[in-house]
């Protein structure tokens, strides 16, 4: 696994065409969710790809600094994981690799996502925590969670 985080404007044209690809696939084709993914948002996060043994892009996240996406917060948006690397533990392994770097990039801040309902167990395995908040968006039902500061041993 090869694992490459970058700000927008060091991706190549081709990077940037593979992940609005997957996007592309898992968000509108795969999930029927007509809606328009080019935000206006990935100017301003970091891109984390992981590409498989083969260098295809298997996982994908946005990583956002303190209150460029929600205030107060850090986040990790648009968590893609690509149909054929499904079932690898990849999806762990990406949300494992994307707090780390937010936290080396934005600091020891809290991280806020929007979670799709139907993994609130998995994102609660990595330290998210509920926030009551509910929202349907595009037709799925999403929750807000927060992974608090992380305590540091001293």
């Amino acid at each position: 696994m090869n694992i490459k985080c970058i700000p927008f404007y060091e991706l190549s044209l081709d990077e940037l065409y593979e992940i609005m690809v997957l996007r592309q696939e898992i968000f509108i084709v795969e999930q029927n969710c007509p809606f328009v993914d080019a935000d206006g948002k990935d100017q301003l996060a970091w891109h984390l790809m992981i590409r498989d043994e083969n260098n295809k892009l298997a996982a994908y996240t946005r990583l956002f600094d303190k209150n460029v996406y929600y205030e107060g917060y850090t986040s990790i948006g648009r968590v893609v994981t690509s149909a054929h690397a499904r079932g690898s533990g990849i999806g762990k392994f990406l949300m494992k690799n994307s707090i780390e770097k937010t936290i080396e990039l934005f600091g020891n801040e809290a991280i806020k996502i929007g979670a799709q309902s139907y993994l609130i167990k998995f994102y609660q395995s990595l330290g998210f925590e509920l926030t009551g908040n509910d929202y349907i968006e595009d037709g799925i039902p999403h929750t807000y969670m927060i992974r608090p500061v992380e305590k540091r041993h001293q």
